[in-house]
């Protein structure tokens, strides 16, 4: 697996670089957000990871660039900004996940194979209906009574669950587990927040709701 690396830190890199590769990875580091750009866009790598704070341009910019031009390239964000507000930034730029430092090795190695295995158990393109409102898989498309709604990536990851397991509750560790990757911190309201966002552009002004809370149990679309 090809990774690449975008560090500023010459001994935080040279540090996760050489453990990587003691895992067997190939490893390539940019210093800066503009180098990491060029390489992310002109190479072919299996994963990028970015932290936040680099010269040039922010880790967040940077993943929002390689979303316009290789949408399928996962990418961990592992930063020690660790905010909620900090986390929220870095999903609606598109990363796959975020990690926290300081942090274990052997935990990056897991987050590492639960991103780049959740790309490669992606749902098949499908279109699903609930209602009036249509998802589509394939082109990542969302309409409601025939209106597109603009959805950043993890809003249409989340309603891409939901809509696949129309009916069922989903518990908040199962949403966390399969939209934001292995052992994500609870201690958020980051899926609050994201069902919230959810809501305000699928459900506001539509009837008949679709999203819905079951207290003590998690979150269920369907339509009542």
């Amino acid at each position: 697996m090809n990774i690449l690396l975008v560090e500023d830190e010459p001994t935080v890199a040279d540090f996760i670089r050489k453990g990587l590769e003691e895992q067997g990875y190939v490893v390539e580091v940019a210093h800066d957000g503009l180098s990491g750009e060029k390489l992310a866009t002109g190479k072919e790598y299996d994963l990028a990871i970015l932290d936040v704070i680099l010269p040039g341009i922010t880790g967040v910019e940077l993943c929002r660039r390689i979303r316009s031009s290789r949408s399928d390239l996962p990418v961990l964000m592992l930063t020690a900004l660790g905010t909620t507000q900090d986390k929220l930034l870095g999903f609606d730029s598109g990363v796959d996940d975020y990690m926290v430092k300081p942090f274990h090795f052997e935990e990056l190695l897991a987050r590492i194979k639960a991103v780049t295995r959740r790309r490669m158990q992606a749902v098949p393109p499908a279109q699903y209906k609930v209602a009036d409102l249509e998802v589509d898989s394939y082109k990542k498309t969302v309409t409601r009574a025939g209106k597109e709604i603009v959805l950043t990536q993890k809003e249409f990851a989340l309603l891409e669950l939901l809509i696949t397991n129309k009916n069922k509750v989903l518990a908040r560790a199962y949403i966390s587990q399969a939209v934001w990757g292995i052992d994500f911190d609870r201690g958020t309201n980051v899926i609050d927040v994201y069902i919230n966002y959810l809501r305000s552009k699928i459900d506001k002004g539509h009837t008949p709701t679709l999203i819905h809370t079951v207290i003590g149990m998690g979150y269920t679309l369907k339509e009542v």
